[in-house]
């Protein structure tokens, strides 16, 4: 698998992501209706014209979901055993149909897991920015990562 194990990330590394996402208004839909999500500013092109945005805005949840799965072949494919947890997600800029997506993803920390041994506890920081290189959405992620082996 080409995902990372526990003792193979590296503190304060820095994954610049390759894969990146034009996001279009069918993925909009499609994710808002399939979460029935009604909200309008996400589906509704007449409500969303008289917001402060003039258009519609792609749900901030599809954002978070694709900002990670970008990230995954580079460090978690095969190797995670499940995400602990998600904090400090912000979103500081609005996302739109044809916006494209690239991510970076840093480890901010990491440590063996006290109950698991062979296993240990990544935080990674995720960061997505649109065509401008603007910052569109941060989240610190846990996740509980296999060990190559259990010294690891």
């Amino acid at each position: 698998m080409a995902g990372l194990y526990f003792g193979e990330f590296e503190i304060g590394h820095v994954f610049e992501h390759e894969l990146r996402r034009t996001i279009t208004e069918s993925d909009n839909m499609l994710f808002s209706n399939m979460t029935l999500n009604p909200q309008p500013l996400h589906i509704d092109h007449e409500f969303a014209k008289n917001t402060e945005f003039g258009k519609p805005l792609v749900n901030s949840i599809f954002t978070l979901g694709l900002m990670i799965g970008i990230s995954v072949s580079d460090t978690t494919l095969g190797t995670t055993v499940g995400n602990l947890g998600m904090s400090d997600t912000q979103f500081p800029r609005p996302v739109f149909h044809g916006d494209t997506i690239h991510v970076t993803t840093e480890v901010a920390a990491k440590r063996a897991s006290k109950s698991r041994p062979g296993q240990g506890i990544v935080t990674f920081i995720h960061r997505a920015y649109n065509q401008d290189n603007k910052l569109v959405v941060i989240c610190h992620r846990a996740a509980l990562m296999r060990g190559r082996n259990k010294s690891d």
